[in-house]
């Protein structure tokens, strides 16, 4: 395994790039046909193929739903490889009793951080009480089962709300990306909301669903965030995962890898001269 820039997160060594799973579900944000392709494509070997690759490069995480196959596929990679990936797992629910239900579950499996998906903690978030319903009773349920909590947001004022009443989470997933992709403010105010916590904050869609390039995407965020913040990119394929995890190590190392281009015809006449 490579060495990968790390920072702490709960007491453990966490390397500053994570791998994500919406590829790995087909989930792509971007188009039916392409969740459908996605699904079609992402067979358990070509999973763990990334994972491979992902884990040789340095990268040491993983953040996902409670999706049966991402299980199946981490249990694969580790028999295969012997390396560990840390699992920042994201449980739903409809209510409270249902996520400490799925909670329950997410320790079961193995998942070593908890992080209530937005879907719950978003709509339980009571801006106007400055808190979240039922916080204290999920905090102290994913401690007891051994895990790390945190909370997975779309909205930067449960960031705001659980510092100020001073929830027991070490970490926020929140999207960030140069265009503003499903962030809810403007990307200089996510800057500063992201800079201002002090808590580590899992920076998810740096790439919106494909639509930036990984150079502008990754040093966009990387550039514009803690030095403890990590970011959490999805990757399709074993050479996706070896250009990102080159092209993220280093903007973090500031040894700026140069990295192939990617050539069309168009682009001829901007090609040096044969000597």
């Amino acid at each position: 395994m490579t060495d990968f820039p790390t920072t702490e997160i709960g007491g453990v060594a966490i390397s500053r790039l994570i791998i994500g799973t919406n590829w790995f579900i087909g989930a792509s944000h971007y188009s039916a046909a392409k969740d459908k392709w996605l699904k079609r494509y992402q067979t358990l070997e070509n999973i763990v193929s990334v994972l491979e690759a992902c884990s040789a490069g340095g990268l040491n995480a993983i953040c996902s739903g409670m999706d049966p196959n991402v299980r199946e596929a981490l249990l694969r990679h580790e028999e295969e490889t012997g390396r560990h990936l840390y699992w920042f797992i994201t449980p739903d629910g409809s209510d409270i009793e249902e996520l400490l239900d799925n909670i329950e579950q997410c320790a079961e499996w193995g998942a070593e951080f908890c992080l209530p998906h937005s879907s719950y903690t978003d709509s339980n978030l009571l801006i106007a009480e400055k808190r979240i319903e039922g916080m204290e009773e999920i905090s102290e349920k994913i401690r007891s089962l051994g895990m790390i909590p945190g909370l997975s947001t779309h909205r930067p004022e449960t960031m705001m709300i659980s510092d100020g009443a001073g929830y027991d989470v070490v970490t926020y997933i929140q999207p960030y990306n140069s265009i503003g992709f499903l962030c809810a403010v403007e990307t200089d105010w996510m800057a500063m909301l992201i800079n201002r916590t002090p808590k580590s904050v899992m920076c998810i869609k740096p790439l919106a669903g494909g639509r930036i390039t990984p150079p502008t995407g990754l040093s966009f965020v990387y550039n514009s965030v803690k030095p403890i913040d990590i970011v959490c990119v999805g990757l399709l394929s074993p050479e996706e995962a070896s250009e990102d995890i080159a092209l993220a190590r280093g903007i973090l190392t500031g040894t700026k890898e140069t990295h192939e281009l990617q050539y069309t015809r168009s682009k001829g006449d901007l090609m040096p001269p044969q000597q």
